[in-house]
């Protein structure tokens, strides 16, 4: 039997995320839910090299980073890679509009909140075929 806190047994999470300490407890969160985190990335640049190297099974990013906002790496994963943003600021307009399908979250939001809102995300798009987080939806 699976582990219900364990649905990202298998998989890569990319975190990008200036803050250090909002990154690391975003990977933590990650690596709690079983997955692998692939970062944090805390710039644009950082995040575009990670993606050359391995494509993440899914990720969860920041808008503004210190190099730019995450749209060429939203570019680079989308549609392929399900995303959840993860910002203080709300998703801008030509960022909506290039990718008007993304699930945004605003800061502060639990880690396990943005797993659990990952993990609808991968499941909706059939990727995944995991028990749900027990007491997290």
């Amino acid at each position: 039997m699976t582990d219900p806190d364990r649905y990202f047994l298998g998989l890569t999470v990319l975190v990008v995320e200036d803050e250090p300490f909002i990154a690391l407890d975003i990977a933590f969160g990650v690596e709690d839910a079983g997955g692998t985190a692939m970062g944090p990335a805390s710039t644009v640049e950082h995040a575009l090299r990670l993606i050359e190297t391995a494509r993440p099974d899914a990720a969860i990013v920041d808008v503004d980073l210190p190099d730019g906002n995450i749209g060429p790496v939203l570019d680079a994963l989308r549609p392929a890679v399900p995303v959840l943003v993860h910002t203080g600021v709300g998703l801008p307009e030509h960022l909506r509009r290039a990718h008007p399908e993304l699930q945004v979250c605003i800061k502060p939001t639990a880690p396990a909140e943005l797993a659990a809102r990952l993990y609808t995300e991968i499941t909706n798009r059939g990727e995944v075929k995991a028990p749900p987080p027990v007491g997290k939806l």
